[in-house]
C-alpha cells in the first residue's frame, strides 16, 4: 500500500545528488509531459509534482517519496 500524499506536504526522495526535499505541488492523475518526459499517470497509477526547496520540480511515484515531519 503506499501512501497518499497531499498538496503542501512535505516530503524527501533519493535523487542523483543524494537525498532532495521539497514539498508536494499536486497530484497527477493522468498522462503529462514534464521537463520532456512523458509521465503515465492515471487515477490508477498517480504520480506526485513536487517541488525542491531550491525551487525545481519533478514527478515521482509515491513509493519514491517519504514523508517529512
Amino acid at each position: 500500500m503506499t501512501e497518499d500524499f497531499r498538496k503542501g506536504d512535505a516530503v524527501s526522495w533519493k535523487s542523483h545528488a543524494g537525498e532532495a526535499h521539497g514539498h508536494v505541488v499536486k497530484k497527477i492523475t493522468k498522462p503529462v509531459t514534464i521537463k520532456g518526459n512523458k509521465m503515465a499517470a492515471s487515477k490508477d497509477n498517480p504520480e506526485f509534482l513536487v517541488k525542491t526547496d531550491s525551487g525545481k520540480r519533478a514527478a515521482h511515484k509515491p513509493s519514491a517519496l517519504k514523508k517529512q515531519s
